[in-house]
């Protein structure tokens, strides 16, 4: 069996993307290139490996099967490849970071300085729900995680490297803005605005309301903090969201922190990835980047 690496990448693209076209793009060939590559490979492997229903592409077991050993022969690939760079003094190659959507607020910043250092490093950085960060490292397509309700059922490296504070926030005219000390049986008669269920915010505030015996009246179920700005600037309810989300400060976009007793509910940033994974030589770096300049984001 005779296949190359580039056939390998253009077949792990067209199988992550689920369409040539696109796949084409991203490897930088044409399409007729691209579809010719993956009838050889097809032909080298001697089992079909897809099938185009409707011109859409469905992956055979033993598309399935070659796409898993390609992404472990070009991870290991790229990994000797950062290791031989570092040991000749150079810092090229690729890092690959999937984080969870609040993390959006500060992670961007730390890419930055890191590039800066680091100008010759790629960083293909993805921002999804936790429910997409948890897809992406079960499937192991990533060299770092950023979130902050690590999974428990993986077995993970996990160090944590930042304060998440969560917060309760009114709109800027809501009376309980202007208080110093607000119990949090007054929002017994508020209804409230919380990030949808299975978000790392979510699990958090609700285990601290439950450790509370407090049941919010619950208005609105939202998918991002902006979002919930919007609908609590607009006199909706109460939200609970990380003070990351509010750049740090007290007042922002027509909402304000409400001051109530309990608050902040502390929770915290997670650098995770699996724990037999062999992290490469850029991973490593940027890892020890982020719990070296923390102390730069306000919490």
């Amino acid at each position: 069996m005779n296949i190359t690496f580039k056939q390998l990448r253009i077949f792990l693209a067209v199988f992550d993307a689920g369409s040539v076209s696109i796949a084409a793009k991203s490897t930088h060939v044409t399409q007729p290139t691209a579809s010719m590559q993956l009838k050889e490979i097809s032909n080298a492997v001697g089992l079909p490996l897809y099938e185009v229903i409707s011109k859409k592409i469905y992956f055979t077991d033993a598309g399935k099967e070659l796409a898993s050993t390609a992404r472990e022969m070009l991870h290991a690939w790229s990994n000797f490849e950062q290791t031989m760079d570092a040991a000749k003094g150079l810092t090229r190659g690729k890092l690959k970071i999937a984080v969870v959507s609040t993390a959006k607020y500060f992670m961007p910043r730390l890419i930055g300085q890191f590039c800066q250092k680091y100008p010759d490093i790629d960083i293909s950085l993805e921002i999804l729900n936790r429910d997409g960060v948890l897809t992406r490292m079960r499937e192991n397509l990533d060299d770092l995680y950023i979130m902050s309700q690590p999974p428990t059922d993986l077995d993970l490296a996990d160090e944590i490297f930042l304060l998440n504070p969560l917060v309760p926030i009114a709109a800027y005219s809501h009376p309980l803005t202007k208080k110093t000390s607000v119990p949090l049986h007054s929002f017994l008669d508020q209804r409230f605005i919380l990030r949808e269920k299975g978000s790392g915010t979510r699990m958090t505030v609700d285990k601290y309301f439950k450790s509370q015996k407090f049941r919010p009246n619950i208005r609105m179920e939202l998918g991002s903090n902006e979002a919930i700005k919007e609908a609590v600037a607009g006199g909706l309810g109460i939200g609970v969201v990380s003070k990351h989300a509010l750049h740090g400060h007290q007042k922002e976009h027509g909402v304000a922190v409400i001051n109530v007793k309990g608050f902040p509910i502390m929770s915290h940033w997670h650098i995770v990835h699996p724990a037999k994974k062999q992290l490469p030589p850029v991973a490593v770096a940027f890892k020890l980047h982020l719990l070296n300049s923390v102390r730069s984001i306000k919490s």
